[in-house]
């Protein structure tokens, strides 16, 4: 079900599918993102939302149907790609290699296009990185793994940034801290997707709720009308 967004459209995906092996995951995937959004898909575990990431930079197995970024096709281009379009993944269990310490991961990903934020502007927004920026990154808390972890997509010049789950098994003061950062991000004309469990959480700093069963989204929700929403919301979320 397509949503028509404003006309500054930055990404849309029509009729997603996608494959792991001989597992259909994605049946039609079908949403749009505006530029300068934050909007979430929400959905019980195994909807098929972190495929659907992994689906847009082209790291399944196999897909079919449209993703369109800034009116570029990219199914069918390879994920080194469709990263150089000017899109970011974050991935639910973040990739911060042990070996390297903090600033060496920060450094981790290539420049993609212009524009991307220096370290010194990185560790403006993420204090704590630059007192550990000499600490093994795996050394680092929950809460400091996740910003070291959006701290290195930004780095890259991406502007539509892809964030799984990124307050999963955080402390709930860390949860602010990051519902913050998305806010700031926000503000500096950064566009997100981001996957989410936590509802509660992504009412705070979202603009509209894509809500995905079974690799399909079945529903729509802005923010502004939430609280209307609730009873479905639970219905669908089987909270």
């Amino acid at each position: 079900m397509p949503e028509a967004v404003a006309a500054n459209e930055l990404l849309r995906v029509r009729e997603l599918h996608a494959w792991y092996g001989e597992s259909h995951v994605l049946h039609g995937m079908d949403f749009a993102v505006g530029e300068g959004e934050v909007v979430t898909l929400l959905g019980r575990n195994g909807a098929g939302k972190t495929t659907t990431l992994k689906a847009i930079m082209g790291i399944v197995g196999q897909r079919t149907g449209s993703v369109r970024y800034r009116g570029t096709e990219l199914v069918g281009l390879a994920s080194n790609r469709i990263a150089r379009q000017g899109i970011a993944y974050c991935p639910e269990e973040r990739g911060i290699f042990a070996s390297l310490d903090v600033e060496e991961n920060l450094m981790l990903p290539p420049t993609i296009r212009p524009g991307g934020m220096s370290v010194d502007e990185i560790y403006a927004i993420f204090p704590n990185l630059k007192e550990r920026r000499r600490s093994q990154g795996t050394k680092l808390s929950g809460g400091e793994q996740q910003m070291l972890a959006i701290g290195r997509i930004l780095r890259t010049g991406a502007n539509l940034l892809l964030l799984d789950e990124p307050t999963e098994g955080l402390a709930p003061v860390i949860v602010q801290q990051i519902g913050r950062l998305i806010e700031t991000l926000k503000a500096k004309g950064f566009t997100i997707l981001l996957v989410e469990q936590n509802f509660r959480f992504a009412s705070t700093i979202a603009d509209r709720h894509y809500i995905v069963e079974h690799g399909q989204v079945i529903d729509m929700i802005r923010n502004a009308e939430l609280a209307q929403n609730l009873d479905k919301l639970h219905e669908y979320l089987g909270v």
